[in-house]
């Protein structure tokens, strides 16, 4: 008998007659999963928390999760102290929120607004499992366009006020929203998923020559006129995040363009597109006219811009104001993430902070 029907004979002699039932292992899906949720293990950092640190350490920004931008470059900016209250614009995952919460307390207050109400409602559960109640923290679905309403809370004013007007992970990296063109979905694009049109729906009725002011306008697109009349000849094929990018590839391959130079234009067409849908231009004009009646005396704001388009609108405004008096200083040069800060989270590096000073 050899060692091998020897063993055999052991471990069946100490079984009953009762069958064994097969029970498979619980496994991770594997190297080809099926479902977005399963595909990256960083979207459960509980229980991959290993994971998570990989994906950081790799430099990149793990899968459904937001680092904040600029962080000790924004409490420098808004001089953040205790008792002091203030809004954040664009509450979003909470990663600026939970970090000034604690600078302000005892006795601070923070008001956090957001136009996507699925996020809102996600993050302020976070936050109230920091520990941070309603006495501190409010959150409110709205639009940071109609900031003025945010004066019934504090009718006095703010101290201060911040804005981080870039989109998200979660959105940017939640297939069904439409913003990513890294997995095939609708071309949505709405950041409140809620209401309005997608930006699908409004390809099948923009013009050429509207298309092309987007495009310019919106992402200073230098193929816009070229791509402009490849998308609205190709119909429906661009109702996807996919398809999109597969039409704005291929248009350029006649330019004979590097990769990257394409995939940069696709970038710069859904971003475009997500401006248009959103009305940000106009809502972001309206937050910075508002902001002034929103501040008390030597109350700051703080804007990190991500593109050329916001930056400029900010600028301006800033200028005009401290001209005229409404603010007493503003900064000249915008501040931009450390290369650190870069490196650890390339999302950052196209971000602009800037600040001024309520007179």
């Amino acid at each position: 008998m050899t060692t091998k029907q020897l063993e055999t004979d052991v471990l069946m002699s100490g079984m009953t007659d009762k069958p064994v039932k097969h029970k498979r292992r619980v496994r991770y899906a594997g190297t080809h999963p099926r479902k977005f949720s399963e595909k990256y293990k960083e979207l459960d950092p509980g229980k991959y928390p290993g994971d998570v640190k990989k994906v950081i350490q790799r430099g990149q920004t793990p899968a459904g999760m937001h680092l904040p931008i600029c962080v000790s470059e924004i409490f420098e900016a808004l001089n953040l102290k205790r008792g002091m209250s203030g809004i954040d614009c664009t509450l979003g995952y909470g990663g600026h929120a939970e970090r000034i919460l604690p600078r302000i307390m005892p006795g601070g207050f923070l008001l956090g607004i957001d136009v996507d109400s699925h996020e809102l409602a996600r993050t302020e559960k976070r936050i109230r499992n920091l520990g941070f109640d309603e006495s501190v923290f409010v959150p409110r679905h709205m639009n940071f366009s109609q900031i003025r309403d945010c004066l019934d809370v504090r009718p006095n004013g703010y101290d201060f006020i911040l804005a981080d007007l870039g989109v998200s992970s979660m959105q940017l990296d939640t297939p069904e929203r439409g913003f990513s063109f890294k997995n095939s979905a609708l071309l949505d694009l709405r950041l409140n998923n809620s209401s309005g049109e997608t930006a699908a729906e409004m390809l099948l009725r923009v013009t050429e020559d509207s298309l092309v002011n987007i495009l310019t306008e919106n992402a200073d697109e230098t193929h816009a006129a070229l791509l402009a009349k490849a998308i609205l000849s190709a119909g429906t094929e661009c109702q996807t995040t996919v398809g999109l990018a597969s039409v704005i590839t291929r248009a350029l391959q006649s330019s004979k363009l590097e990769p990257d130079e394409s995939k940069l234009s696709i970038r710069r067409v859904f971003q475009a597109l997500r401006i248009e849908v959103n009305n940000e231009f106009e809502a972001l004009d309206q937050l910075l006219l508002s902001i002034p009646y929103c501040l008390k005396s030597g109350g700051r704001i703080a804007v990190l811009s991500f593109h050329s388009g916001e930056d400029r609108r900010v600028k301006k405004s800033f200028k005009r104001f401290t001209e005229q008096g409404v603010y007493s200083e503003c900064i000249r040069r915008p501040v931009r993430p450390s290369f650190q800060e870069k490196y650890d989270n390339p999302r950052s590096s196209s971000a602009k902070l800037r600040w001024a000073v309520k007179a």
